[in-house]
C-alpha cells in the first residue's frame, strides 16, 4: 500500500504540474503561449493525465479521489485503501500546485494585477456562476469520466503498458472540448482543492481570496458523479 501512495503521490503531483502548467502558459503575462487557448488548455490535461497515468500505472492510476471512489463503489477497489490513497493525492496535487508557482513566479509577479487569472492557474471558477448549474456540470462531467473509464476496462480497450493511457487521455480531451466550458472541468478534488488550498498559503504576489464559496462544487459535484457513474455500472454490466 505505501508504495502504491507513493505512485498515487508522484503521479498526481505530474498531473497537476502539467495541467496547472499549460494553464499558466496559457494565462500569465510575459509566457510565450499566452492566448494560445481553450483547445490548447483541453489537450495540455489530456496530456497531463496521460504523464500522470505513466508514472503511476501499477497503483491503478487512480490520481482522483472521484475515480478511487468509483472503484471502491463498483467493487473494484479495496475500501481500506481509500482514506490513503485520497491522503496521497491530494498531498500530490498540491505540490504540484506549488512547483507550478515556483516554476512560473516571474509570470505570476507580472500578473499580479489581475488576481482573477492568477487563482484561475490553481483551480477552476465558473463562467457563470450559479451553485445548482455548476454543482451539474461537474456531477456530469466527473461521470462521464468515470463511467468511461469502467467502459475502458471492461471492453479491455486499455492494455498494460503506456498504450493504455491513450483512451483516458482522449477521454479527458473529449470532457473539455465538449462540457469544460462551464465550470472548468475540475471533475477532481486534488486537482482543484489541494491547488487552491496550495494559492491559499503560497505568497502569491497580488493574490487575494480562493473563492472558497465556490470550493466545494468541484468537491461534492465530482464525487457524486463518481457515485452515479458507480451505480450505472452496476446496473449496466
Amino acid at each position: 500500500m505505501w508504495h502504491n501512495c507513493v505512485l498515487e503521490f508522484l503521479g498526481t503531483l505530474i498531473l497537476v504540474l502539467m495541467g496547472d502548467g499549460v494553464c499558466a502558459a496559457t494565462t500569465l503575462k510575459g509566457c510565450k503561449a499566452k492566448g494560445a487557448g481553450w483547445v490548447v488548455i483541453a489537450f495540455g490535461w489530456g496530456l497531463a493525465v496521460m504523464c500522470g497515468v505513466f508514472v503511476a500505472h501499477d497503483s491503478g492510476a487512480h490520481l482522483n479521489p472521484a475515480v478511487t471512489l468509483g472503484l471502491a463503489l463498483a467493487g473494484q477497489f479495496d475500501w481500506a485503501g481509500f482514506i490513503p490513497y485520497v491522503i496521497a493525492q491530494m498531498l500530490g496535487g498540491f505540490c504540484g500546485a506549488c512547483l507550478v508557482w515556483l516554476f512560473y513566479k516571474d509570470h505570476f509577479d507580472a500578473t499580479a494585477d489581475d488576481p482573477a487569472a492568477v487563482l484561475g492557474c490553481f483551480c477552476t471558477a465558473p463562467a457563470i456562476r450559479n451553485p445548482k448549474s455548476n454543482f451539474f456540470s461537474e456531477m456530469v462531467a466527473t461521470f462521464v469520466l468515470v463511467f468511461l473509464i469502467f467502459c475502458v476496462g471492461t471492453y479491455k480497450i486499455a492494455t498494460p503498458g503506456g498504450v493504455g493511457a491513450w483512451p483516458v487521455t482522449m477521454i479527458i480531451v473529449s470532457i473539455g472540448m465538449s462540457l469544460g466550458a462551464t465550470t472548468g472541468y475540475a471533475m477532481n478534488a486534488a486537482r482543484d482543492l489541494a491547488p487552491r488550498l496550495a494559492h491559499a498559503l503560497l505568497p502569491v504576489k497580488g493574490k487575494q481570496g480562493s473563492d472558497w464559496e465556490y470550493a466545494w462544487i468541484p468537491v461534492a459535484g465530482p464525487l457524486a458523479g463518481a457515485a452515479l457513474a458507480a451505480l450505472v455500472y452496476l446496473w449496466v454490466f
